[in-house]
């Protein structure tokens, strides 16, 4: 006869209690983080003035009733919409993940730590216009880098050693953690109200992965991240009417997350909580493209131009070989038909061959009107992916956190050109000093999508400035935007 269940309530799982003393406890100071977090704020916010281009974007933009508007709500950038804080978190998170542009996380478990901006922006500009609108301080843009800077690190150093996707976990699960942590804290969570806010986002239903691969690669995966960071908004308010939390959520036996989702296996840590993974996060800049691909397509870019110079043709080409990392196999080899954009960004044959072609890979190359073009799957049939486990190793250290790849392009004369090899993408923080120019053109070029002139040079005259974005109350940069 088994034991019965002790009923006596535990006290709240570490990890719980190391993330909420975190945030209410750890000062950043870190001149570097908060320099990238400004860069960061900028890329991603332009990513989402971007997939504003696109009507299946804008399809889910706006209230959940048409032409509801919430006086003193949060206002979405490059729209007019006005809603509360968790409907403005998924427009916002929904944008800025659409086309698979914004910042990146590489470890045990990938994903996009800047998903989180859609909460931290929403919910600062709501309690901003509030306090203004009752005659006290809104909050500034400091506090939303330092909110960015704690998510970042919160979803990237749970990510470092666990991974959610070996078990069928969508990585948007962290999203909702890192952002309840942080929104708590801005609207003001206890400790202990805070939580118990962290136990219902694990507590909560997690999104499985099935929208990311073959068979059923969809669109979900462009708003997943935004459905996760508004959640975690409606969790943080729950938490502040004074509703439990449920301590021993992680631990608990038989019904804990442990015990039911992650194989009995507890969280590991390589670190405590800082500001490393801001300061280490990976940009993209230069291409929409799943990150573990980004090496591989500044190859191919490499490989066109071989091409033009030598007047060979990629009709001429017999096989390409991609050596590469063991996460880039799993996640991006693809083989057959793609149905969809959102299958064809995830498609490392897809994003090479393309570039080969037409020396350039954008958001509008993964539409139907560039796919069709027969030349494309030709190639995609004689490229093969082959591990390096070196490549796979350097991902993996946090001294090194590389994304590998290599190409060699073989020709049906017998000939072949010398392998093109890319281990550091221009995002890398090893290649900071080429990477932030192109950064801030690439913001440039967003901004021209949206804004007429005179409006792109105020919104770039204050995100340029680190004092002066610092200084700027919330609401005010955010009206910056304002359609």
């Amino acid at each position: 006869m088994s034991a019965p269940i002790s009923n006596i309530r535990p006290e709240p799982d570490r990890v719980l209690v190391d993330i909420v003393d975190y945030v209410l406890d750890y000062k950043i100071d870190s001149t570097l983080a908060l320099d990238t977090a400004r860069n960061c704020l900028i890329d991603t916010l332009g990513c989402g003035l971007e997939a504003l281009t696109y009507p299946a974007c804008t399809k889910l933009m706006g209230p959940i009733v048409p032409g509801t508007i919430v006086p003193n709500g949060a206002k979405v950038p490059g729209t007019s919409f006005q809603l509360d804080p968790v409907q403005a978190a998924f427009n916002i998170g929904a944008m800025i993940r659409w086309l698979d542009f914004n910042d990146t996380w590489l470890a045990a478990e990938w994903g996009h730590p800047s998903d989180n901006l859609g909460g931290i922006l929403a919910t600062a500009d709501w309690l901003s216009r509030n306090a203004v609108a009752t005659g006290k301080k809104p909050l500034s843009m400091k506090d939303v880098l330092i909110a960015m800077i704690k998510a970042h690190e919160i979803q990237g150093c749970i990510a470092l050693e666990n991974s959610f996707n070996k078990v069928g976990l969508d990585h948007v699960l962290l999203v909702k953690l890192a952002s309840t942590a942080v929104v708590g804290q801005m609207i003001g969570l206890t400790r202990d109200e805070l939580i118990n806010a962290v136990s219902l986002a694990f507590v909560d239903g997690h999104s499985l992965r099935t929208y990311r691969h073959a068979p059923n690669t969809g669109s979900r995966k462009s708003w997943a991240a935004g459905d996760a960071t508004s959640r975690a908004v409606r969790l943080a308010l729950i938490a502040k009417t004074g509703e439990m939390g449920y301590p021993s959520v992680l631990t608990a036996k038989t019904w804990g997350f442990y015990d039911v989702l992650f194989k009995g296996n507890a969280f590991k840590f390589q670190r405590p909580y800082g500001s490393y993974v801001m300061e280490n996060v990976l940009f993209k800049i230069s291409f929409p493209a799943e990150f573990h691909s980004q090496t591989a397509v500044e190859a191919a870019m490499t490989l066109h131009a071989k091409l033009a110079e030598t007047g060979k043709k990629v009709e001429d080409i017999r096989k390409i070989t991609i050596r590469t990392h063991e996460a880039a196999i799993r996640i991006i080899d693809k083989k057959g038909p793609l149905d969809n954009p959102a299958d064809r960004d995830h498609c490392i044959q897809y994003m090479i061959a393309v570039p080969l072609i037409h020396g350039r890979l954008t958001a509008s190359d993964y539409e139907d009107s560039v796919a069709k073009d027969q030349r494309i799957d030709i190639l995609r049939a004689k490229m093969e992916c082959v591990e390096d486990p070196q490549f796979t190793k350097d991902y993996h250290d946090p001294e090194q956190r590389s994304i590998a790849n290599a190409l060699t392009v073989e020709f049906n004369d017998g000939s072949k050109f010398d392998e093109v090899v890319v281990e550091y993408p221009i995002g890398h923080k090893r290649r900071r000093k080429d990477g932030i120019p192109l950064l801030v053109e690439k913001f440039r070029t967003n901004l021209a999508r949206r804004f007429p002139a005179r409006q792109q040079e105020a919104i770039l005259a204050v995100s340029l400035d680190q004092a002066t974005l610092e200084a700027m109350p919330v609401n005010e940069y955010v009206d910056l935007y304002v359609i």
